[in-house]
């Protein structure tokens, strides 16, 4: 039977790992559960504020409801692209005036029957008409998001309720998928040790020797603080060169 896997698994997995990297069990290391859950914390946020794989593409519908010309998405929706709708004219019920060329027998008279009528170049000619009249009467959805409220305000005032619209968004992706990437959780574990590095060095700073017999013991916090930000800064330096898999940039013209 396959184990089981869930978020609260792989989380400690990674925990773990940064751990045991650090050699717990053979030193004595300063770190509580709290430090540890604050070092995968950074990592996970780091990731997603810094690499574009941290993102999905993805859609959604959204019922308009009457008088209703604002809606709050989920959490993970990140950003809106663009709003689509299978009707022209004012907002006022599932059963508004459909441009849907296919269920006009475009594609019988057209396409399928090109030799006798019509043709490509028909149908394009009639795919500019539908999109040029949407543009004139309504097609197309002005609309307004705010990423931190995640509300969306539809710029027009609905006057019936039950048409759908499909929402074309941007999205976290889920943590468990982040740490069921190998390219991904790996970054996310060697950036945690790093972090937790940076923060055992900050402690052992704070005393450079610890009284005992023979003039006491120095600490290396220093050593611990250089080694972790250099973990760190060099985990950085890959996402710029795209090892985790995200997209490159692509031209950009202006």
């Amino acid at each position: 039977m396959a184990e089981q896997t869930t978020l609260d698994i792989l989380k400690q997995k990674t925990i773990d790992y940064a751990r045991l990297q650090m050699g717990d069990g053979i030193v004595d290391l300063e770190l509580d559960p709290e430090h540890y859950e604050v070092a995968y914390e950074k990592a996970i946020g780091v990731y997603r504020q810094r690499a574009t794989n941290a993102y999905e593409e993805s859609y959604a519908f959204l019922e308009v409801k009457e008088d209703v010309n604002i809606y709050t998405l989920p959490q993970e929706v990140q950003s809106v692209r663009q709003i689509f709708r299978r009707t022209i004219g004012n907002i006022q019920g599932p059963f508004s005036s459909s441009f849907d060329p296919f269920s006009s027998a475009t594609l019988n008279t057209y396409l399928l029957n090109y030799n006798y009528a019509g043709g490509l170049a028909t149908y394009d000619f009639y795919t500019q008409y539908v999109e040029q009249a949407a543009r004139m009467f309504g097609g197309f959805v002005n609309y307004t998001f705010n990423p931190v409220t995640k509300q969306l305000q539809i710029v027009r005032d609905p006057r019936g309720e039950g048409e759908i619209f499909l929402l074309w968004t941007f999205n976290f992706r889920p943590e468990i998928q982040l740490l069921q990437d190998p390219s991904t959780s790996q970054w996310i574990k060697d950036y945690m040790i790093g972090n937790c590095k940076l923060i055992i060095g900050e402690a052992r700073e704070k005393f450079a020797t610890i009284a005992g017999p023979q003039g006491g013991t120095a600490l290396n916090g220093a050593q611990m603080k250089a080694e972790g930000q250099a973990i760190m800064d060099a985990k950085i330096e890959e996402l710029k060169n795209y090892v985790d898999g995200s997209a490159p940039l692509t031209w950009v013209i202006g």
